[in-house]
């Protein structure tokens, strides 16, 4: 029986001979990856299920985690932005904290709500 090269390149891409299945798999090395948080996750699932061609597309250039990890900096950043915007405005402060903490906690997840359903109008389902 003839032994198989360890190696061999067609169409300019290199394969390695896999020992237990006797198949070539591209050589391909995948860039550092950068963590995905909340926003990122939601970024992906909305490319997945409405923008399928865009999905695929970035996730054969291999810039789709690029973008995701992006999405989700970017989108943290929007919301540390908004928060103290919105708090100011609506009077949530300090003081209310130390005085009422049940009434500031309600008022800042509301508000946390509007600001994150500004982000994902913004970036995410864009």
């Amino acid at each position: 029986m003839k032994e198989l090269a360890k190696t061999m390149t067609e169409n300019g891409i290199l394969y390695r001979l896999d020992e237990t299945t006797q198949t070539y798999l591209p050589d391909w090395e995948l860039p550092e990856q950068k963590p995905i948080g909340k926003y990122g996750l939601l970024r992906r699932t909305f490319l997945k299920e409405h923008r399928k061609p865009t999905y695929q597309a970035m996730l054969l250039k291999g810039t789709l985690n690029g973008h995701l990890a992006e999405t989700d900096e970017t989108a943290n950043r929007r919301l540390s932005e908004i928060m103290p915007v919105l708090a100011a405005k609506a009077g949530v402060t300090e003081e209310l904290k130390a005085r009422d903490q049940m009434r500031w906690v309600g008022l800042m997840n509301n508000l946390k709500a509007q600001a994150e359903e500004q982000i994902m109008a913004e970036l995410i389902y864009n």
